[in-house]
């Protein structure tokens, strides 16, 4: 029986997508959010009235595991999301994600065996494969740390697959692939180029445009993290949501610019480049697994799911007062 849910990273993109859904189906949450001196809850903040009612906040720092443990207590379920995710700023700061992502983990599962925690979920992500070395790409494939993101993401995952080996404590991994939708941060490449069009811009600023990607709508991914939760199939599983589609970065910011109905002209901004053995060439998602263990598959999928999808990103971002909220000339790390 699942009487409450501690969603870490609530404050986040996912997080905030995922909290809000789990209060509409009636769950108890608590909402782990970054402590700040502004009172910030992040996305939540945008939330509705009556969803911010339904939430107990709390608010900590994942790499504190006194915190962390006192965040857990009267909780029987743990949707770990928590994490530095800006590989750019990996580059920039590689100690800070051991710092969050693996030592944040470490807290999750260690207070997690300590309280007798039912369930936690581990959120993995796609970048952890590298580079396709073939496709699609089921969760046998070989792991690569091709930035210190990845390879910290990699270690997360360790931890936490090595305390359900170690303890049998009852940990999952969802994987998602690259996750695109309303609210996501502009150093994504998404919100990147809607913002940069919605600003008015004809000519846009992007890194590689090669490079394809397997997109999955927020709320399929939503719906993923609910269903490993749900399912005691998912106990010492590492599995993928994706959504079996794969496409270039060039097309997708053409796609958006029909929807939007702009010409697009695309510069090659150095900045944005990746380090030519960091870069991650092709990503594709066989998410068969999920389908056979779950019964998860992707409402938005193939192509024309794809569309609908930035179709409802784009009519968020364009939107003036969330738009506003964006600093389209100015390049996130």
């Amino acid at each position: 029986m699942i009487k409450k849910i501690l969603v870490t990273g609530a404050d986040g993109f996912i997080g905030s997508h995922l909290t809000e859904e789990l209060v509409k189906q009636g769950y108890n949450v608590r909402a782990f959010v970054y402590y700040n001196s502004f009172n910030s809850w992040g996305w939540l903040d945008h939330s509705s009235e009556d969803i911010k009612s339904s939430l107990e906040i709390f608010a900590g720092d994942i790499r504190d595991p006194f915190g962390v443990k006192e965040a857990m207590k009267g909780c029987t379920h743990v949707l770990h999301l928590a994490s530095l995710i800006a590989i750019p700023y990996s580059y920039h700061s590689p100690a800070t994600y051991v710092d969050t992502n693996i030592n944040g983990t470490l807290n999750v599962v260690q207070a997690a065996r300590e309280l007798g925690i039912e369930k936690v979920v581990h959120t993995s992500t796609s970048e952890v494969y590298g580079t396709a070395q073939y496709v699609p790409i089921d969760e046998k494939h070989p792991l690569q740390g091709q930035s210190p993101y990845s390879a910290s993401k990699i270690g997360a995952d360790q931890i936490a697959l090595s305390f359900y080996r170690s303890f049998d404590t009852p940990v999952s991994i969802i994987r998602p692939f690259n996750t695109y939708g309303p609210r996501q941060s502009a150093r994504a490449v998404i919100p990147t180029i809607i913002s940069q069009l919605a600003s008015g811009k004809s000519t846009i600023k992007l890194g590689a445009i090669s490079p394809t990607r397997d997109f999955n709508y927020v709320k399929d991914t939503v719906r993923g993290f609910i269903a490993v939760m749900k399912s005691d199939n998912s106990i010492g599983e590492v599995i993928n949501i994706g959504s079996n589609y794969e496409i270039s970065i060039g097309e997708t910011a053409q796609m958006i610019a029909d929807i939007m109905d702009v010409e697009l002209k695309i510069q090659t901004d150095e900045q944005r480049l990746r380090p030519e053995k960091s870069e991650v060439e092709r990503l594709w998602a066989d998410n068969s697994k999920a389908k056979q263990l779950l019964g998860w598959e992707p409402e938005y999928a193939g192509k024309d799911g794809l569309r609908k999808g930035l179709e409802e990103t784009i009519e968020w971002f364009t939107n003036p007062k969330n738009l506003s909220q964006y600093k389209a000339d100015v390049y996130n790390i």
